[in-house]
């Protein structure tokens, strides 16, 4: 019963203090799935942005409570990373490949082994919706769903200097790229595949099993030149912005893509967090 109290007010301390870091701060707690420390870890690495939103997971509840500046991300954009990062929650399901890429000490027994990632439980579909969702796995848009998902999960772990996080999202990109069927690429998609597949994986795996972060900045760079290749022949369901660093690489400069247009630099994290551009938007 002592324990319990001591973890309830630490957990109430650590709310608090956040609060007061992030503006317009609304809390939600959530469920998470998880099994460890080290989920711990990646789950609240995944739903932290500085000033905009944080996450304390407990292990034992499965419960994570989120704080976040409901001006600039919401709870629903919060449970994407997550997700993205590979844990079940109570609004998404995690990619397969994501899941599968966990440590073995964190592949926590999955609820809704049924649930396709990103498919929300929180609310009831229209008919479009579902008719939508039932059409998904004939769109070529899907084959390479998963490859940029994976790409976006390892720009944010460097973004983040999580060498450790980079690693399993280097493996889980991996993985995505072994399961693409060419077949089911459009024409221009398939052009770019042929193009950029040996190098794709070629600097995926050199990342996965890289420990080591300024190493594993050096293969984002190629692998970025090349995705940027295939993301340009690919329908993306969002925009994708293609920024650049001039002091990146000695001072050459070095490209990313991101989802979102605020600069978040992959090469040097909280060192240089803002330094960049856009370069392009690729639509």
């Amino acid at each position: 019963m002592k324990k319990i109290i001591i973890t309830a007010l630490a957990a109430l301390f650590t709310t608090s203090a956040c609060q007061a870091q992030i503006k317009n701060a609304k809390t939600a707690t959530v469920k998470v799935s998880g099994n460890c420390e080290m989920c711990e870890k990646s789950i609240e690495t995944a739903a932290s942005k500085k000033k905009v939103s944080k996450a304390d997971w407990n292990k034992d509840t499965k419960q994570a409570t989120i704080t976040y500046d409901s001006t600039k991300t919401s709870l629903d954009a919060v449970l994407k990373d997550i997700a993205l990062a590979g844990y079940d929650n109570q609004s998404y399901a995690a990619p397969d490949a994501a899941y599968s890429a966990l440590p073995d000490c964190c592949l926590y027994t999955r609820e809704r082994p049924e649930d396709k990632a990103f498919a929300t439980t929180t609310s009831t579909p229209d008919t479009k919706q579902i008719e939508d969702h039932q059409q998904a796995p004939a769109k070529k848009q899907s084959q390479l769903k998963d490859v940029f998902v994976g790409y976006f999960s390892l720009k944010d772990a460097l973004v983040q200097s999580d060498a450790k996080t980079a690693t399993v999202q280097a493996k889980a990109l991996e993985t995505a790229l072994n399961k693409v069927a060419m077949d089911q690429l459009s024409h221009e998609e398939h052009e770019a595949w042929m193009k950029e597949m040996t190098s794709l994986k070629q600097y995926a795996g050199q990342l996965g099993k890289s420990k080591d972060l300024a190493q594993q900045r050096s293969y984002f760079m190629s692998l970025s030149s090349s995705m940027y290749a295939l993301m340009k022949a690919a329908t993306t369901e969002e925009p994708i912005y293609f920024q650049h660093c001039p002091m990146a690489n000695g001072g050459k400069g070095a490209d990313w893509l991101s989802r979102e247009m605020e600069i978040k630099n992959p090469y040097y994290g909280a060192k240089m967090l803002s330094c960049g551009s856009i370069q392009e938007t690729l639509k």
